[in-house]
């Protein structure tokens, strides 16, 4: 009996040894792809200073370069990840295999030809692809546990996907509710400790590695409830209409795949890249290079009321990001959603009469528009929640997030949930015909098949 109970306590301790080692090196690995984002945003915008021509041929170079090194060395790390992350949960609980949407290859690409793009221009962020690295990383983590069954290969998914958005925004209480609102849509008890004890060591590496930061600074948003009620419903109402049409822009080639736009993408996908990259630089010349890279070091000033941005940012953000998803590279949303809002509320700020102080505005379409655009509103608004310096705008907050989603809901579907459908596998393997379509919970995506 004490030999039994010797060895029971063993593959414990050796499961959460393992489980730790795996949650602490998504973290490293996490904050590892920030600063290399940074160093690329950096050297864009470095080599480009004074040089308004170089993207044109920067971009599109870089597009095809990254388009190709995907499709040969890492098919299935395009786009944002969360999607992937999203079929991942669902494709492995039937027992198929994920190595097409989690593995380490996956996330070395994820993270390697995501930076590079960022060389490029591309108007992307590192904040979704860093849940499917590290989804692939606890993934990976699943065959190295003691006993298998111990922990659901699609619980430490969750947990990785979870982990990534805590790292990323160092903001845990975001990663918890986005595995709930977007990832899972349910805890189960046996999963609540994996996702805590995940998060927990993820964040405290990111930590321990970049400080006890906010994502966009610390910043002191102040306006009663009642002062607010106007801005809320407006920016909300606002925000859900063109985040739920962002969203539907982004769904449109798995609606209309035979729209000659998507045809030439699938014929030629590199110089498609390459034509994607063109329109990046053309929107960056005509916005004066207001679109290039995630918008991070801009929203960071508009947001700490150091810089006020010219009326055309949001817009020409809004085709960027759009054009950059478009072209196929590994680059996330939450970051370009998040510039846009914060460029559209410092742009309609002066209309709403709340003084000189447009940070309370920035702050509410921040969160409206990314709440739209994920139909997550929870996690928009506790993401932009973790950012300030007091309490005064957390029903404000939230109102507007619950608002624009209720908008954009009504505009057109959830986009990850919508695009996860593009990853699920079909059983029989037959390729797709666009004339006699196969009903979308049985579809293969371009990149599953690695097309």
């Amino acid at each position: 009996m004490n030999l039994f109970r010797g060895t029971l306590s063993s593959l414990r301790w050796r499961t959460r040894l393992t489980l730790w080692g795996a949650a602490g090196m998504a973290g490293l690995v996490v904050v590892g792809f920030a600063k290399l984002a940074d160093l690329a945003l950096a050297t864009f915008f470095h080599v480009t200073e004074g040089r308004p021509w170089l993207p044109f041929l920067l971009a599109p170079s870089i597009g095809m370069l990254v388009v190709w090194l995907t499709r040969r060395f890492a098919p299935g790390s395009q786009g944002s990840g969360i999607p992937q992350v999203i079929a991942a949960t669902r494709e492995i609980a039937l027992g198929r295999d994920v190595g097409t949407l989690v593995s380490m290859r996956i996330a070395c690409g994820k993270v390697v030809f995501g930076a590079l793009a960022l060389v490029g221009g591309f108007s992307a962020g590192r904040e979704g692809p860093s849940v499917q690295v590290a989804a692939s990383i606890m993934h990976m983590a699943h065959r190295y546990l003691p006993h298998t069954r111990a922990l659901r290969a699609q619980d430490l998914i969750l947990a990785g996907g979870a982990a990534g958005v805590a790292a990323a925004f160092n903001a845990p209480l975001a990663g918890i509710v986005f595995a709930v609102e977007e990832l899972g849509r349910r805890l189960e008890t046996r999963t609540s400790g994996v996702l805590m004890s995940t998060i927990i060591l993820s964040g405290f590496v990111a930590i321990a590695l970049m400080g006890n930061y906010s994502y966009f600074g610390h910043l002191k948003a102040v306006g009663t409830q009642r002062s607010l009620f106007v801005p809320v419903a407006f920016c909300g109402i606002l925000c859900g209409v063109l985040g739920g049409l962002f969203s539907s822009l982004l769904l449109w080639p798995q609606r209309v795949p035979d729209f000659f736009i998507w045809r030439l993408r699938r014929a030629n996908p590199i110089l498609f890249a390459g034509a994607c990259g063109i329109t990046v630089a053309l929107i960056g010349w005509l916005g004066n290079g207001m679109s290039y890279g995630s918008g991070y070091a801009a929203t960071s000033q508009v947001v700490l009321g150091e810089l006020s941005v010219p009326w055309y940012a949001s817009v020409t953000r809004y085709l960027a990001t759009l054009v950059s998803y478009y072209s196929g590279i590994p680059g996330g949303l939450f970051a370009p959603s998040l510039a846009v809002g914060g460029a559209l509320g410092s742009t309609i700020s002066p209309l709403l009469g709340l003084g000189p102080d447009a940070v309370p505005v920035v702050v509410l379409c921040m969160v409206g528009f990314l709440a739209a655009v994920t139909q997550s509103p929870i996690t928009a608004a506790i993401i932009v929640m973790e950012m300030i310096d007091g309490h005064d705008m957390v029903i404000s907050l939230m109102a507007v997030a619950l608002i624009a989603r209720a908008v954009s809901s009504r505009i057109g579907p959830e986009l990850y949930q919508q695009l996860a459908r593009d990853f699920r596998e079909q059983p029989s393997g037959q390729e797709l015909d666009p004339k006699n379509p196969i009903p979308s919970e049985n579809r293969i995506s371009d990149v599953g098949k690695g097309r």
